[in-house]
């Protein structure tokens, strides 16, 4: 039997009672490692993280957490090359989609770090200035935010085991709020790795940084009030987690993201030999094969003009040709596979149900894989539909596919455009192309309310944008209605999550000690 990874709990490294479910590599098919939680004290680990780090965290001032998150930056530099090895085997990518996850995650820590310094040698933070609670300025109000004297738990999704976790416990521990994170099975051999060298370096309070591999089961039970929640993954089991006791009766504070019908919408006033019509081009190409389209932010619904829905296809469908797919081991590879055939199956079945009501403009199944056994490999190739009918194409709007695959649709006008853009009951991001700038402010105000995050790109900024499906530390991270009603990173914004504010009602003198 393979290596049975140990989880880290209560400061101490623990091995779950049962043989474990076996993390396989997805495109050979062997067995890597096995990750198991059965009879682990939840409640205990959870009590100490609470206390013990906790205490030892919220100790600290904000520069000296800074500080811990610099040390992390630097263990986990150190040890890079062993999560790209990780990542092929585990997560069937090439080395560019890896980085995305892995040197994401580090960028992301590392501006963290650096805000952290920022904020000085204080433990609470001043939320808007003191005002007078009466006609002489003798008696006021100060708001305040201080880290909730709780803990932080992740559950996170499949597709990010690197970025999903730091871009989380970045704005937590900066906070002085201890982690702890369960993530997505498949894949959690390299938040294991990550959180082991990190434990073995000995720059965190013990206990600050917690992992669970494994099932979830009671981890929901064993939270209370001052707790906090981030969840990643389907909107189902985003209203599950919505509906449990932890939420409903203690008031555990919860952060969501769930499904994202993302779109790209090319404006009216692009021509197909124009710069505009060749950025998302580009862009959607890129949007469906990175990480093959396993990314909560990648575009699934292309929007152009009804004018150019054929140019737009044929060219999609010209550079996916190219596309090569199979072992990502393989440097002619230019696309790894999916994490696991039980992804294979839902992409395979959530294409089936898309094609109800799309038809298909580039099948790149026909292509051959390099390297690969299709008997054996999890790999879907990209999939470009389209629906002349972008209105009675319901599916195109409701079914989201989690793999290379988008849906292109033609619009009549602007509003049209809009419109479309807006049934996917919320996104996470949405991004326009175009050169008319008055336009396209415009249009990105209209979109705001049902995304994230607008993403516009016009011909002056294609080499410094940063992409469509780029989560950023300095812009929100999250969506409204069915991406889930979260919000993450955005800043410094991202510590209002981890802290509670009150108001101060006393002296100028007494106000004055509050040390912010």
């Amino acid at each position: 039997m393979t290596e049975l990874l140990p989880n880290y709990m209560a400061g101490r490294w623990q091995a779950g009672s049962g043989e474990g479910t076996a993390l396989l590599d997805p495109v050979l098919g062997t067995e890597l490692v096995r990750v198991d939680s059965t009879g682990l004290d939840l409640a205990e680990a959870f009590r100490f993280a609470r206390n013990s780090a906790g205490a030892a965290l919220r100790a600290l001032t904000y520069r000296e957490r800074a500080a811990l998150l610099a040390s992390v930056v630097k263990v986990l530099q150190a040890n890079r090359d062993a999560y790209y090895d990780i990542a092929t085997a585990n997560a069937g990518t090439v080395k560019n989609d890896s980085a995305v996850d892995i040197d994401g995650a580090i960028f992301t820590l590392g501006q963290y770090a650096r805000w952290g310094d920022a904020l000085g040698d204080v433990r609470a933070l001043r939320d808007g200035d003191a005002v007078k609670l009466g006609k002489e300025p003798v008696f006021m109000s100060q708001h305040l935010q201080v880290p909730t004297p709780g803990l932080a738990l992740f559950i996170n999704a499949f597709n990010f085991p690197s970025w999903g976790l730091w871009e989380k416990a970045a704005p937590a521990l900066l906070s002085g709020v201890p982690v702890v994170v369960k993530p997505g099975t498949s894949t959690a051999w390299l938040t294991q790795r990550m959180v082991k060298d990190v434990v073995d370096a000995g720059v965190l309070p013990a206990g600050a940084l917690s992992v669970i591999c494994g099932s979830s089961k009671g981890l929901l039970d064993a939270l209370e009030g001052f707790d906090v929640l981030s969840f990643t993954g389907s909107a189902e089991t985003g209203a599950t987690i919505r509906s449990h006791a932890a939420v409903t009766q203690r008031s555990v504070r919860v952060n969501i993201e769930a499904d994202s019908l993302n779109a790209a919408l090319l404006m009216p006033d692009a021509a197909a030999d124009g710069e505009s019509f060749g950025q998302l081009v580009r862009e959607v190409v890129r949007e469906m094969t990175v990480k093959s389209g396993q990314k909560c932010t990648a575009i699934r619904r292309v929007l152009v003009p009804e004018a150019l829905y054929d140019s737009a296809a044929e060219a999609i469908g010209a550079k996916l040709s190219k596309i090569t797919v199979g072992n990502p081991r393989n440097e002619g590879v230019r696309m790894g596979s999916l994490v696991s055939r039980a992804q294979l199956d839902a992409v395979k079945a959530g294409l089936a149900a898309l094609s109800a009501h799309a038809e298909v403009l580039h099948d790149g199944r026909s292509q051959p894989w390099i390297d690969a056994d299709p008997a054996v490999a999890a790999i879907a190739a990209p999939v470009l539909l389209g629906a002349r009918d972008a209105d009675s194409a319901h599916g195109v709007h409701d079914i989201e596919v989690f793999g290379p695959v988008a849906t292109l649709l033609p619009y009549k006008n602007l509003a049209h455009a809009l419109a479309l853009a807006h049934r996917g009951q919320g996104s996470l991001v949405t991004s326009l192309y175009g050169a008319d700038a008055a336009a396209l402010g415009q249009a990105a105000v209209q979109l705001a309310a049902s995304n994230g995050r607008v993403h516009v790109v016009t011909p002056d900024v294609a080499n410094a944008q940063t992409g469509h499906g780029n989560v950023m530390p300095m812009s929100l991270h999250g969506g409204p209605g069915r991406a889930g009603g979260g919000a993450e990173l955005g800043g410094l914004r991202a510590l209002d999550f981890y802290h509670r504010r009150s108001a101060v009602q006393a002296s100028p003198a007494v106000l004055a000690q509050l040390g912010l």
